[in-house]
């Protein structure tokens, strides 16, 4: 078909193009890609931590933001209707931890909910919010308040890395983190952060009220709230000089269902800000484009490939089934001649750019993958890993629009 190489070399350029896009972003900032500002006064702050069934979790996250370096005014658990002993093991805590809270409620679907509800008790000017399996550095939440600065910023975010890196389905993750978390700090530097993610971000309280908390309704809410922080002109700031450590899924289906949620709470999202389509700010004109971009190319990428397999194939039954009545060769020397294209090289840039991509990220982020012995899990998360995302987004639209939006 005529048009496919057009399609393809359009699928090209906009690969290459937000590869040169972050490449330019970096060596442009690259002399303050670590920096962070100092606080300029003692802002108040509180943690709230929802927990749904996490009794073995609950416990060691508690002690890490406990042991914060930053002074944490309270820590409030909200037990979103767990059927486990995170209540009761919360409980325990109560006389450990001073600044320590527990409230109780029932599960009413997702983590929005749980979350809303705790800030109910809250009246400091910073708000942190930490997922019950994630762990921040002593000094992540001091690195990260100084952003507060300015009084535009209404979120802070930090990098998420792999907790549990034992098993190769981990590993890769860990991988995946550490790009997204690079990646995303570079568009701190153009203002295009579009997620905070619910491992660790800290949240100007005036700027929570002013989007009326977390969208129940979207199964992704830190997704949701960025964007709509965004539209309402709060800017978002990502600190790369600390981490929160979160514990990965273990297993392929774990991994399937968490990847599909994220998909559907992200098609949510372009949903409910669609009418800002080239309009209002970062939103219209950056972040909604890119994202849309980012979610549809692996679907093209899918596409073009799905497409050329069941041609070929096609094609080599006919030729087989027509050379076997003829009585012709089946095979000639011509058949194992490859012919070079411009396309065809275009790929190999593409992935060759995308392997030197990979390596300086791990590179940059100190990472310890690069030893000989992981390089198999690198070359594995770039041709394999990666390529199960189109498939995952395919199972995402067929339940978004069947409406089956499960949390879990």
């Amino acid at each position: 078909m005529k048009f496919l190489p057009y399609i393809y070399l359009s699928y090209m350029f906009v690969s290459l193009y937000f590869l040169s896009f972050f490449l330019i972003l970096f060596f442009k900032n690259r002399k303050k890609i670590h920096d962070y500002p100092k606080p300029k006064k003692d802002y108040s702050l509180s943690v709230i931590i929802p927990a749904y069934n996490e009794e073995k979790t609950i416990k060691d996250t508690i002690k890490y933001v406990a042991e914060s370096e930053y002074p944490i005014k309270q820590i409030i658990v909200v037990n979103d209707g767990s059927k486990d002993k995170t209540s009761e093991i919360v409980r325990k805590l109560l006389g450990k931890y001073s600044n320590l809270k527990l409230f109780d409620k029932e599960n009413q679907g997702n983590k929005a909910f749980a979350v809303n509800y705790g800030l109910k008790g809250v009246n400091t000017e910073l708000i942190a919010v930490v997922d019950a399996d994630s762990y921040p550095k002593k000094d992540a939440i001091k690195k990260m308040i100084g952003f507060f600065n300015d009084e535009k910023v209404g979120a802070v975010t930090c990098p998420c890395q792999a907790r549990n890196k034992t098993r190769f389905i981990e590993k890769l993750q860990a991988i995946e983190y550490n790009i997204i978390a690079f990646t995303r700090k570079l568009l701190d530097f153009v203002d295009a952060i579009y997620v905070t993610p619910g491992t660790l971000a800290i949240y100007r309280k005036s700027a929570l009220d002013d989007i009326h908390g977390f969208d129940t309704s979207n199964m992704t809410e830190d997704i949701e709230a960025t964007w709509h922080l965004t539209h309402n002109e709060w800017q978002r700031r990502m600190c790369l000089s600390t981490n929160v450590t979160t514990t990965v899924p273990s297993k392929f289906k774990e991994w399937f269902k968490q990847r599909r949620r994220w998909n559907i709470g992200g098609l949510q999202c372009i949903w409910k800000y669609k009418s800002n389509f080239f309009k209002k700010g970062m939103l219209g004109f950056f972040i909604l484009p890119f994202f849309i971009l980012q979610t549809f190319l692996g679907l093209l990428g899918l596409s073009i490939f799905s497409y050329l397999i069941t041609r070929n194939l096609i094609s080599r039954y006919l030729i087989t089934k027509y050379t076997l009545i003829a009585g012709t060769e089946l095979l000639t020397l011509e058949d194992f001649f490859i012919t070079p294209s411009f396309l065809n090289y275009l790929g190999i840039v593409l992935f060759v750019f995308g392997v030197i991509f990979t390596f300086s990220v791990l590179y940059l982020m100190k990472q310890e993958v690069l030893k000989k012995q992981n390089l198999f899990n690198i070359f594995f998360y770039m041709i394999i890993y990666l390529t199960a995302y189109p498939f995952i987004m395919l199972n995402s639209m067929y339940h978004a629009i069947r409406g089956k939006n499960i949390w879990r």
